[in-house]
């Protein structure tokens, strides 16, 4: 398990300590395994009901903006109406793609007969859990300590202070109706109670966020990520790829830092599994075979029946890993994987000012999946007999690809070359094929209803998108690449920098709103070092540098050697968190590690490089407990363990000479290139007649080259 966990179960045994009685009497509250699904009720054109969230920007908490539930956004006033008249209050987190946040607000927040006992007892407030990550980051934890789990919806009942006391996920009605009423009767008739539980909860969420700091010299070792991966390669999936487990999620950075690993240590046992993984998760359901993207996640271990609904986030993060994985492997899926990932963003998320949207539902017409699922009646009615034949075999429509409702997920079992030699096809008859094929199912599914889109664009989320088209063109040289990530990133420092040099969090349709979280700092200054990269233009880590500072002043502890996730200036939480565990998307304090590592070597900047030094020796001691949740910090420690080279080109060709070098993988080295004279300390005095090229180490430069694969050889991994 991670180190946040550990703090979790620490904090558990604590409040059980403290309040054991409590705890047995809230557990038996808990609500039952959400097993049943519900049909989706249709909208009336006109609102009977309209509540404060009406004014909001959230598609999200728009979507309860006609509730009969008088739900409030989280703020103070909620909170002051609660104490005012002395109730408690109920804070209910979600988001736009979730697909049992939908069941249950047809089933019990759209009931007028549910809504009357919420706002009768309650004040209730909607969260929106990627506008405000940082309460769902409280509220979570407090429903992992009493439940021993989490996941949304989040529903979690506080006194009017904000301390929770009672929480859970998802609950049918009848289940909902009780949870109200008896919580209800308890306030009234044992406030005490209740007070002394929120009192030892308020104290365990504190305890869940504690950093053990390590004062010792950091003294990073190669072993260390030994020990990680020997604990990790015992959960490999070596039949399916991923985890030995389902649910199954692609997170990008555990098969990035995997990659480098197994490069860079000469494991090609490794290097084959997270092959296997790429290309299980390419074949399968949780891709859209027919219009790109990547779902959230596989119900199974075969990466069959995705969770329907597709992040940013995930399909940037795999715009990255795609692309890195062609750049060692040259394997063509892995291209027109890449390609087909930034078109489905383009075609679906991309907003005409330059931003990105966060997500596409899992639903549509209230049925889960229905927008991407097809029958074969449908398929032959749309396709002639060659094209059917080609898809059925191609697409498994077969018990394989069988889901339910006479309904069939396209998903491969091959790759195109062992098919074609299977069918006895040429491949230009292939390629035809499966071009006719894809237009005309495109055609036949752009005339379905489509999934809600929530189209509120995050600066966090936006900084990761620009990070995978600069990932992409630094390999396919695909100059509309690095044109889309220069634009986004004019867009975002257009929209979402403010004067005094801070970030705001969310933009939607001209409203730039929330003061910028860690997450947001850390993504887009990792996205602004990743266009210097392949723009060499410095204005992009003077930028960076900057925000760096910002963020330094605002969010930096110096006890602890980390960074909050919400700034100094935000109005206070019950408790100021931190983020150390990678996850779907790696933690803010890891991204911000290796952001300052590679700013620190760019600007010679000691005081950067301690603070990144810091941040990785906190972690050091947790890393081999659990590799999936520490593998943003696995990379920057690579660095600190094996050979890391500066290679800086100078002179009119340097640009021709990164091309070339795009062309091999070299995962553990730092780009700086310039036509003519720079302020960076590492170019200083490497500016000679024609064009050169240096690789460094520890400041240290071997003998200049010009030509390309003769600095390969000095870099020796």
């Amino acid at each position: 398990m991670g180190r946040k966990n550990k703090f979790i179960r620490t904090a558990i045994e604590m409040s059980k300590k403290q309040s054991i009685q409590i705890i047995i009497f809230l557990f038996l509250l808990s609500p039952t395994s959400c097993s049943t699904q519900s049909k989706d009720k249709t909208m009336e054109e006109t609102h009977q009901y309209t509540n404060e969230l009406i004014n909001e920007t959230s598609p999200y908490l728009l979507q309860h903006a006609h509730n009969p539930v008088d739900w409030y956004p989280w703020g103070k006033e909620a909170f002051e109406k609660a104490e005012k008249e002395n109730k408690l209050v109920l804070i209910s987190i979600g988001y736009a793609a979730c697909h049992w946040c939908h069941v249950m607000e047809h089933e019990s927040f759209e009931d007028s007969t549910v809504a009357k006992v919420m706002n009768d007892h309650f004040v209730c407030i909607k969260v929106d859990r990627e506008e405000r990550p940082d309460v769902d980051e409280i509220y979570m934890t407090a429903v992992q300590l009493i439940t021993g789990r989490g996941g949304w919806p989040l529903n979690c009942f506080a006194l009017p202070d904000g301390r929770p006391f009672y929480g859970g996920t998802y609950f049918q009605k009848d289940q909902w109706i009780q949870v109200l009423n008896s919580l209800n009767d308890t306030y009234n008739n044992d406030k005490a109670k209740i007070e002394e539980y929120a009192t030892s909860l308020a104290e365990g969420i504190k305890n869940a966020n504690l950093i053990e700091v390590v004062d010792e010299k950091a003294e990073f070792k190669l072993s260390t990520l030994n020990e990680m991966v020997a604990n990790w390669k015992r959960s490999f999936d070596k039949q399916e790829g991923g985890p030995d487990k389902a649910p199954k999620f692609p997170i990008p950075n555990n098969y990035q830092f995997l990659f480098r690993y197994a490069a860079l240590t000469h494991q090609q046992d490794l290097a084959d599994y997270v092959k296997l993984t790429l290309n299980k998760m390419a074949w399968g359901g949780i891709y859209d075979q027919i219009g790109g993207g990547f779902a959230r996640y596989s119900t199974d271990k075969n990466w069959k029946v995705p969770h329907f609904e597709k992040m940013l986030y995930d399909n940037a993060q795999l715009i990255s890993l795609y692309s890195e994985a062609y750049q060692a492997s040259k394997d063509e899926m892995y291209k027109e994987t890449v390609y087909e990932c930034i078109e489905f963003s383009l075609n679906e998320l991309h907003d005409s000012e330059g931003g990105f949207y966060s997500s596409l539902d899992a639903d549509s017409e209230g049925e889960e999946g229905k927008f991407y699922v097809w029958t074969q009646e449908e398929l032959k009615s749309l396709l002639d007999e060659d094209e059917y034949k080609f898809v059925k075999n191609y697409y498994n429509i077969n018990s394989k690809g069988y889901w339910e409702h006479d309904n069939y997920i396209l998903l491969r079992d091959a790759t195109d070359k062992d098919f074609i030699t299977k069918n006895n096809l040429d491949h230009e008859s292939f390629a035809q094929l499966k071009k006719s094929v894809k237009k005309k199912l495109m055609e036949a599914r752009d005339k379905r209803i489509r999934p809600g889109l929530d189209d509120k664009i995050l600066t966090s989320w936006n900084g990761l998108m620009i990070t995978a088209l600069c990932d992409a063109y630094s390999v396919f040289r695909d100059d509309s690449f690095l044109l889309g990530a220069e634009k986004e990133m004019e867009f975002l420092l257009s929209k979402q920098l403010k004067e005094d040099g801070s970030l705001y969090h969310s933009y939607k349709e001209g409203r730039s709103t929330i003061n910028g979280f860690l997450e947001d700092y850390a993504a887009v200054i990792q996205a602004l070092v990743k266009l210097y990269t392949v723009s060499f233009n410095e204005e992009y880590l003077v930028r960076a540098k900057a925000l760096s500072e910002y963020a330094i002043e605002h969010f930096y502890n110096e006890e602890s050697h980390m960074f909050y996730f919400t700034s100094d200036l935000d109005d206070p939480l019950i408790a100021r968190s931190y983020e150390t565990n990678d996850n779907v998307i790696p933690a803010s304090n890891s991204i911000m590690a290796n952001n300052l590592f590679y700013l620190g070597h760019y600007f010679d900047d000691s005081k950067f490089i301690l603070y990144s030094d810091d941040m990785l020796n906190n972690i050091v001691p947790s890393m081999h407990t659990y590799g999936p949740s520490y593998s943003n910090w696995g990379m920057l420690l690579l660095h600190h363990t094996l050979p890391f080279y500066e290679v800086a080109i100078t002179g009119k060709e340097y640009e021709e000479r990164f091309e070339e070098l795009s062309s091999y993988y070299l995962p553990n080295i730092l780009k700086l290139g310039a036509k003519k004279e720079s302020d960076l300390p590492l170019l200083e005095g490497k500016f000679e007649k024609g064009t050169f090229i240096y690789v460094c180490e520890n400041k240290t430069c071997q003998m200049p080259v010009e030509e390309t694969k003769t600095a390969l050889k000095q870099i020796q991994y």
